[in-house]
Formats: C-alpha cells, structure tokens, sequence
C-alpha cells in the first residue's frame, strides 16, 4: 500500500511540477513585448463574418447592427446568422438589415454544423471567414487589423476577446481568468514562437482552407480544440492580435459558471486522449514537436483545480512524512 501511495505522490509531483513551469515560463514572456508583422501588402481581402446562433433572440439585432459598423469597405464583407430555432418575428427583423440569415432547426444543435450548413449554403467570394459568438461585439477596426494578418501569409489568427460586461462577482472572475488566459496562452506563447491557442471566436480562417476542413468536424463539444489540433497537425501558425478586439458577455451567476468549467475540462481532456497518441507519432516521424506540446496542455487543470491539488500533495506529504523533491538528493 506504501509503494502504491509513493508511486501516485511522484507521479502527482512531476504533473504539478511540470504544469507549473510551464505556466511560469510563459507568464514571463508575457512580459516581453511581441509586435505582429507589418503588412506586407495593400489588398483588401473579402470577408465574410459569421454568427452561430443559437436561440439568442434577445441580443442578436444588437450583434448584428454593430456588425454591420465595421471601419472596412462595405462591399468587402458580408455578415451571415445561422439562426438556430429563432422566433420568426426575430428572423424578419434581421432580413430587414443587410445581413445574410440563413434560418435552420438543427435537430441537434452545435456550432460545428451550424458553421458546416453555412460553407454549404454560402456562395459568395469570399478571402477569410471569421467567427463570433452571438453576444459578441467587434471593434470597428477589427476586420482591419485581422486583414493585415492575413497579408502575412497566416491562414488561422486569433482575435483578442475581452470582458463587455462586468456587472457581478462571476462576470468579473469570468474577465480577470480570460485576460489571464491571454497573457499566457496567446501573447506569452507568441513570444516565444509558438502558436495562440484559440477561444471558439474571435477568430478567423483562410476561407478556402476553413470550408475544408469545418466538412470533417463533427463535435458536440470543443469545436476551437478540434480545430485547432487540425491545423497544427498541419504543422501551421495561428497568430494572436492583442490589439484586435472582441467584446464577449461574461456569465453572470455561479450555476452558468460551473457549467462552462465543466463543459470546457471534459473536452479538454477527450481531445487530450484523442490527440496524444498521434501527436507523439507526429513528433517522431515529422518532428512535429508543437503538435504534440499542444496535445500535452490538454492535461492541465483549471488553476484553481491545480491549486487545490498542490495543497493535497502537500497534506498527503505532511501525513505520510514523504517529500517527493528528496529523491533528487537520496
């Protein structure tokens, strides 16, 4: 029983200890400043926005009316809702606008397929697709900023998403974790030459490579992860724009909050399982080695988890008088 409890404390100890100087190493390039490049052309490429939504009656028209504002040529973009089980008088309005609607009841609702139906239905020219969520609200420069990114030759980019609301406790908690999230895993990682992670919008792809691979996605959960493994798999770049907002609505009460957690920790894990033994495979024969550190951060814990697992280590140490750091100098 001793050697089953030694044997759990090592491996508890090199998980923590591993995730936890990962974390500080790119909190520290976090500190560093990284400028994306420079435009390396003038084209104005042709956008084309799209809203997944979701029974999101009450705060759609704001959506898209401010959509519709960006500072970017108005025939260089084009928004489109997938209306997912909208009130017809909701679906009425939105036509009045110039937005594109394309109405669908999914009988099992995801934004995987509510984004597939759209590549099925879209037939316009398009050079980039970007995606939001349906409370999300853009900066007017951020078609802007995100076309200067695609004149670089990246075909992924992520956007900065930040807090729109911060009226409760939750909503605050929600925010100060995103921005937390976006000095480590987007800015900090960039730094140091690795890609940005992504959030699920806020985000936007080449088109033609998008509407490619979004035909093979089918998720319930953890649409960006699925993506996102995809495209390194390719062995290629997402960018992070610090400077290219996004305003996201923050949940507001503790059941809502928990639910996310719960929701986000499960994918993260199944693609973690998912893309492991892959990614390994990838790193040996390609050298693919971000594939596979990408992969291996599928398995750290939510940081108050992480916490919380440091203080039972710590414990379990103090009751069964074993400090796993002695090894190194027994």
């Amino acid at each position: 029983m001793g050697t089953i409890l030694l044997i759990i404390q090592i491996v508890l100890f090199i998980y923590v200890t591993g995730t936890i100087l990962m974390l500080l190493l790119f909190s520290f390039a976090s500190l560093f400043t990284y400028s994306p490049p420079k435009a390396k052309d003038q084209v104005q490429r042709k956008f084309v926005v799209l809203i997944p939504a979701y029974q999101e009656d009450d705060v759609i028209m704001e959506v898209v009316t401010d959509a519709l504002k960006q500072q970017y040529p108005t025939e260089k973009f084009d928004v489109v809702v997938i209306a997912d089980k909208f009130r017809p008088e909701t679906i009425q309005l939105l036509k009045m606008t110039k937005a594109i609607v394309l109405a669908k009841d999914f009988e099992i609702s995801t934004k995987s397929r509510a984004l597939k139906y759209a590549f099925e239905q879209l037939t316009g020219d398009y050079d980039v697709a970007c995606i939001l969520d349906a409370d999300n609200l853009m900066a007017p420069d951020f078609l802007q900023q995100l076309n200067v990114s695609f004149s670089n030759g990246f075909i992924a980019v992520q956007g900065h998403r930040t807090a729109k609301n911060t009226n409760t406790n939750f909503a605050i908690l929600d925010a100060i974790s995103e921005e937390i999230n976006n000095h480590i895993f987007r800015y900090g990682q960039r730094v140091l030459g690795f890609s940005s992670t992504l959030i699920g919008s806020a985000m936007a792809f080449d088109f033609s490579f998008f509407k490619e691979m979004i035909a093979e996605v089918e998720v319930v959960g953890g649409f960006d992860k699925e993506i996102e493994m995809r495209i390194f798999s390719k062995k290629l770049t997402i960018e992070y724009l610090p400077d290219a907002l996004v305003y996201d609505e923050k949940v507001q009460n503790a059941q809502v909050f928990g639910k996310q957690r719960r929701r986000w920790l499960s994918a993260q894990f199944h693609f973690f399982g998912k893309n492991l033994l892959p990614s390994f495979k990838m790193m040996v024969r390609e050298n693919n080695y971000e594939y596979f550190f990408k992969s291996l951060q599928y398995m750290q814990l939510p940081r108050i988890l992480l916490l919380g697992l440091l203080f039972f280590l710590t414990f379990t140490s103090w009751i069964f008088n074993f400090y796993p750091w002695n090894l190194f100098w027994s």
